[in-house]
């Protein structure tokens, strides 16, 4: 819906309605423009105290809704223990009571500032499809205790491992929780019910390694107040939304350099969905490398995978089926260099003897399979914990030191890259 921005500054209870006000919600980690360059490691510590700097005035997203009342169809009952048998989302709660989703949560959480008639409409609306109020505290100070959101696409596997890992030993020692959701990104409602958990418990805020945040989350999670910031998000966010990533371009670069240093020639890269800026700076950083080395860039050994296992082993099949195949791949993940590792063993060939094989990420499993595997090391814990710094630094009511923080990558040089042998 439209009606985001519903912020009482000017006095009074919040009446519900959707005004369109220069506001900048909570939360938005306000602040950057788009001039500013990605920090390294170690920007976004928390907090030493000091007031909160002033932020400029941004528009909110505005518009109206047609008012409604308890004429409206009613839902179905509630089954036993509250739980709605079709979950309706705060969206749809606010539609029905013609406000803003900003004013659903402040009912939901006994916020003092709604008028009593709107208050009244939308509690009737939250008990009648099974959402239970519950106080909830503002974050206005770093305050020990709480909880803080971390949201995933999905919570196997060791690179999710490392990114809790870092978020869990941060916020333990700034004495909060951790709640841990994964949104299992198939789409259909999963895709919303992630945000509408946030808005029923008390969060102080959340960490999102969410990739395809769409702008409607942004602007909800806005109106929520709930501050966040993301790791890796799939696109450069706006100005002022913090975020953490890796230095992807310098890792490739590093990379394919090493390729090129043993005196490979015909390098093939496999890398991730090319609308992630992640996979397309892996792409340019493995195109410099070629460049300054004097070899021309072929799109014939370029691959576009999603990270994972299956495509990038069909990928990595084609390329060593080529008449002239190449004798290295840069994969744009370990689990994508393993692929590989499975491609060139279907088809005969040795690693590295026949085919040298680098990965990125430096997972667990690199250092244990055979041969050891050549990767890029990402400080996954490190990422994570740079990001709940910034989303301590928010919670605390200040603006973090660096809004945009790019944490090193490290080449990792172990026994799945040689030099090629020679031709005859």
């Amino acid at each position: 819906m439209n009606d985001r921005g519903n912020d009482p500054r000017h006095g009074g209870a919040d009446d519900g309605r959707a005004e369109n006000r220069p506001d900048r919600p909570a939360g938005a980690g306000g602040g950057a423009t788009s001039s500013e360059q990605p920090a390294r490691a170690g920007a976004g510590e928390a907090p030493a105290g000091g007031a909160a700097p002033s932020r400029a005035g941004e528009p909110a997203r505005a518009g109206t809704t047609r008012p409604q009342d308890d004429s409206d169809p009613p839902a179905e009952p509630p089954r036993a223990g509250g739980t709605p048998s079709a979950p309706t989302t705060l969206a749809e709660i606010a539609r029905r009571a013609g406000v803003s989703v900003s004013t659903v949560s402040k009912v939901l959480h006994g916020r003092s500032d709604v008028a009593a008639a709107t208050r009244a409409r939308v509690q009737r609306l939250l008990e009648r499809h099974g959402y239970p109020a519950r106080p909830r505290a503002a974050p206005t100070a770093l305050a020990a205790g709480g909880l803080v959101d971390v949201v995933l696409n999905d919570i196997e596997g060791s690179w999710a491992a490392g990114l809790l890992s870092g978020a869990e030993e941060t916020l333990a020692a700034a004495g909060l929780g951790m709640v841990v959701t994964a949104t299992h990104s198939g789409g259909g409602g999963s895709a919303r019910r992630w945000l509408d958990s946030l808005a029923t418990r008390p969060t102080r805020g959340a960490v999102l390694v969410v990739p395809e945040l769409t702008e409607d989350e942004h602007a909800d999670l806005r109106a929520l107040g709930i501050p966040y910031a993301l790791v890796s998000p799939a696109q450069e966010p706006e100005p002022g939304v913090p975020w953490v990533g890796a230095t992807n371009w310098p890792g490739a670069f590093a990379a394919t350099r090493h390729l090129t240093g043993l005196g490979h020639r015909r390098i093939a890269v496999i890398s991730g969905p090319p609308r992630r800026l992640a996979s397309r700076a892996r792409v340019d950083g493995y195109r410099s490398a070629l460049e300054e080395a004097g070899l021309a860039f072929d799109p014939a050994l370029v691959r576009y995978g999603d990270f994972t296992h299956e495509p990038a082993f069909r990928h990595a099949l084609d390329l060593l089926r080529l008449p002239d195949r190449p004798t290295a791949v840069f994969a744009g993940s370990d689990q994508q260099a393993l692929s590989t590792y499975r491609a060139a063993a279907t088809l005969g060939l040795r690693v590295p003897q026949d085919l040298s094989v680098v990965g990125f990420d430096d997972l667990p499993f690199a250092d244990w399979v055979t041969p050891r595997l050549t990767t890029v090391r990402t400080p996954l814990p490190e990422m994570a914990a740079v990001a709940t710094r910034m989303v301590l630094w928010l919670i605390a009511g200040q603006r973090p030191a660096s809004t945009r923080v790019e944490v090193a990558s490290t080449l990792v040089v172990r026994e799945s890259s040689a030099p090629p042998r020679p031709a005859g």
